[in-house]
């Protein structure tokens, strides 16, 4: 049994049932007569986690279609003809999490797309500096490696809000040396691809963020393990995963086309809690 697992046993892996409240609010300067969008904001079905109860809320208050992405992120996308000057949507409901230590089997259809570089991960020459200077020191398991690698990033990497934005590259955010969880996991992915190693981004939320928060998935063993570079941490029963992609931008919570609107304000309150045990 490998150091990991002996950490996450000894801990105790208690099915918890946390209770979630995602709320977004856009304001518009000016109004807005016409609008397509798309949210991804629903809690995946997963060996790890189990949604239940999840109810959708907009305002305006308008019909909405449900599907799912290439990826297999299940969302909600529709047009809103009302003239408005806000748009909001609420998304609440209940998960159980800590069924199991990984998310899912991979599908070897979907593995090579996340492992090669792709948009916000792709490293430049100091990250490759840095990779190269810790090369002598990785273990030979893949998983141990997706440790060494995050416990390494967490020494050398500040937590900081208002650095980078988000279209931030791993590359420019590893030269500042500080960013947030987007920036932790994009450095940490753009590290295990230079090891050959699938890696791929996660959005979600957790106990005690106000906001949404990311983290990474490593492919091991033929399945997908969670690491929280952001919390120097194997991804736990505090953790509700929501979707996954090969960067941040696969995984945009809310995206849309509008006319008219002006500039934008926008809103985001996150509530996690734990229910009780399961």
């Amino acid at each position: 049994m490998y150091g990991w697992q002996k950490q996450f046993y000894n801990k105790g892996c208690i099915v918890k049932r946390l209770r979630f409240d995602y709320f977004m609010k856009i304001e518009y300067s000016e109004p807005v007569s016409l609008c397509h969008f798309t949210i991804k904001c629903f809690p995946k079905n997963t060996l790890r986690q189990k949604a239940e109860g999840v109810s959708v809320a907009l305002s305006p208050a308008v019909p909405y279609s449900i599907g799912a992405d290439a990826f297999g992120n299940r969302q909600i996308y529709g047009r809103d003809d009302i003239v408005h000057h806000t748009f909001s949507f609420r998304i609440t409901g209940s998960v159980r999490t800590g069924n199991l230590l990984w998310e899912e089997e991979a599908d070897e259809d979907l593995t090579s797309v996340f492992r090669y570089p792709h948009g916000l991960n792709r490293a430049g020459e100091k990250l490759r500096a840095y990779h190269h200077e810790m090369a002598d020191k990785f273990p030979e398991d893949v998983y141990e490696k997706g440790l060494f690698l995050m416990h390494e990033l967490y020494r050398d990497f500040n937590y900081e809000k208002g650095v980078t934005e988000m279209h931030t590259t791993a590359e420019e955010a590893f030269c500042l040396g500080k960013g947030v969880c987007q920036d932790y996991a994009h450095i940490l992915i753009a590290l295990l691809q230079m090891e050959g190693i699938p890696a791929r981004y996660v959005t979600g939320m957790l106990i005690g963020e106000g906001a949404s928060h990311a983290w990474v998935e490593v492919l091991y063993q033929g399945r997908w393990y969670g690491l929280d570079p952001t919390n120097d941490s194997a991804v736990t029963d505090a953790h509700i995963k929501i979707g996954v992609g090969r960067d941040a931008s696969d995984c945009l919570i809310n995206r849309g086309i509008m006319h008219g609107g002006g500039t934008q304000k926008q809103t985001i309150e996150v509530i996690v809690g734990e229910e009780g045990l399961c």
